[in-house]
């Protein structure tokens, strides 16, 4: 199987913060795959035991990657199209 790499970088970029701490994301990019390419992994953790949870299905299905983004709970970081200036927070519980 071949893997192929992006070798350069696209011009544009926005940036947005994820737990106070800058992160850049192409133009069009879902908020999850923006994350999971800056190295950020962990999006939520369990109500009750604080166990981390990722992006597991990566298409609006499972709920594992949910976020606070602009102060509104539940926002699946796999779906949601990631804006410039956009204030996303690891959540804490599910949907």
């Amino acid at each position: 199987m071949q893997v192929l790499t992006l070798l350069v970088k696209p011009s544009a970029s926005i940036t947005f913060t994820f737990n106070d701490l800058e992160v850049s994301a192409i133009p069009g990019q879902s908020v999850g795959a923006a994350l999971l390419a800056a190295g950020d992994r962990v999006l939520r953790v369990t109500r009750f035991e604080k166990k981390p949870r990722a992006m597991f299905c990566g298409i609006g299905v499972c709920f594992d990657c949910l976020v606070v983004i602009d102060g509104a709970p539940n926002q699946r970081a796999c779906i949601t199209e990631v804006k410039a200036k956009m204030v996303v927070r690891t959540q804490v519980g599910g949907a």
